[in-house]
């Protein structure tokens, strides 16, 4: 019965409903003989779960991935966080507003590197809609939780994507005369990240967090069952924000 369950369940919620329902009416049309309306409800039941599953968006995240490591001893003078989307109306324990487990998996990885190097963190992340509350503030507060001293959190809350992360940490580098960054944002947004950086004129020590692949990655059969479009969506995003940044900035 656990088996059937865990069998089951995906085509039960979506896409995988979906995906049962547009194989059922490919079938249908196919005994009407409507050849070309059911060969495209197969193939777009076919490109729907192949999207869902696992090996394929990690297979995606891979060439995003490839290359980038996480530095064997580390050290800097300031990190630099990048912030990857907040809830910012969530109740929390200490206030309103919450990260994103994406965000989360960073703060993760800047607050274990500042409790090593006892470095202060500049906290990069705005608001991109008018009207919600800048990530960075949110940010913040979850580092001093987490026990990072108030006095060594640098919030920097103007800027609204990648190239303003870059442009108005500059800014904040120069003023306290910070030379050696550590920039610590997820795995496969870090090629983005660095190419960013450079371009403003800054090199930094990447120290990636939240690797989507590894080495000997192993899949079972659950892999290959319909999952969510989340992680082949972001994967695609941050192929198009490599090509715009790279012709346009």
């Amino acid at each position: 019965m656990f088996m059937f369950k865990k069998i089951l369940t995906p085509f039960l919620m979506p896409p995988g409903i979906f995906i049962v329902l547009l194989i059922c009416t490919a079938v249908w049309l196919f005994f009407k003989r409507h050849w070309k309306i059911g060969f495209f409800n197969l193939l777009t039941a076919f490109l729907m779960w192949v999207l869902s599953v696992s090996p394929v968006s990690d297979s995606l995240f891979r060439v995003l991935e490839s290359g980038v490591k996480i530095p064997e001893a580390p050290s800097g003078d300031v990190i630099v966080l990048l912030g990857g989307g907040i809830s910012d109306g969530t109740p929390d324990l200490s206030g309103i507003g919450a990260p994103s487990e994406e965000t989360s998996a960073r703060i993760i990885t800047a607050v274990r590197l500042q409790r090593r190097l006892d470095i202060p963190i500049i906290v990069s992340g705005g608001s991109v809609f008018k009207g919600r509350k800048a990530e960075a503030v949110v940010v913040k507060r979850f580092l001093i939780d987490l026990g990072v001293p108030a006095n060594k959190v640098i919030p920097e809350d103007k800027s609204r994507d990648t190239i303003e992360n870059a442009r108005y940490s500059m800014e904040i580098c120069r003023k306290f005369n910070y030379k050696k960054v550590i920039l610590v944002t997820s795995a496969y947004h870090m090629k983005r990240a660095i190419m960013s950086f450079r371009k403003v004129g800054i090199d930094v020590l990447p120290a990636p967090a939240n690797f989507q692949t590894w080495e000997n990655k192993r899949y079972g059969w659950e892999s290959y069952l319909p999952g969510g479009f989340d992680s082949a969506a972001t994967a695609f995003r941050e192929y198009l924000g490599l090509i715009f940044y790279k012709f346009a900035y």
